[in-house]
């Protein structure tokens, strides 16, 4: 069995309620080596110690794009952009309970991402999946 490396950031965003009202709240961005395709994102909609939680997945590679350009499909889409001077990630999900806007601050959006390249390497990420194993439990109906 191998080791789980995990990186967690916990961090300020801004839930967008309309052009002139943001409301502030934490997200926590998680990743593990052993889902190397993968960023889940945990946001706190009231103060982290509640419980009350929200996540989402999402891509490494899609989150690493929108540092730099418009990315994402279906129900996740994000784009870097200035906001109050400073560099920000949007990030807008909709489902069928809703949706939101989020603002991220893109150096701590970065900050994560480079830590995750420190434990799987962009490229090597389909070295952290036992193939066998997935395809085993898919079949066991687990």
């Amino acid at each position: 069995m191998r080791s789980v490396r995990t990186v967690a950031y916990e961090l300020p965003v801004q839930l967008v309620v309309s052009h002139d009202l943001s409301v502030p709240m934490y997200a926590t961005l998680r990743y593990e080596a052993d889902d190397p395709y993968a960023v889940r994102a945990v946001f706190h909609p009231s103060a982290p110690d509640q419980g009350r939680t929200v996540e989402w997945f999402f891509s490494r590679d899609v989150l690493a794009q929108a540092l730099s350009e418009r990315t994402g499909s279906g129900d996740v889409h994000m784009w870097p952009a200035i906001d109050s001077g400073r560099d920000v990630v949007f990030i807008a999900l909709r489902s069928p309970a809703g949706s939101a806007l989020l603002v991220f601050p893109a150096q701590d959006v970065d900050s994560f991402l480079r830590e995750t390249r420190s434990v799987v390497p962009p490229g090597a990420e389909s070295s952290r999946i036992d193939l066998d194993a997935e395809l085993a439990q898919l079949l066991a109906g687990n």
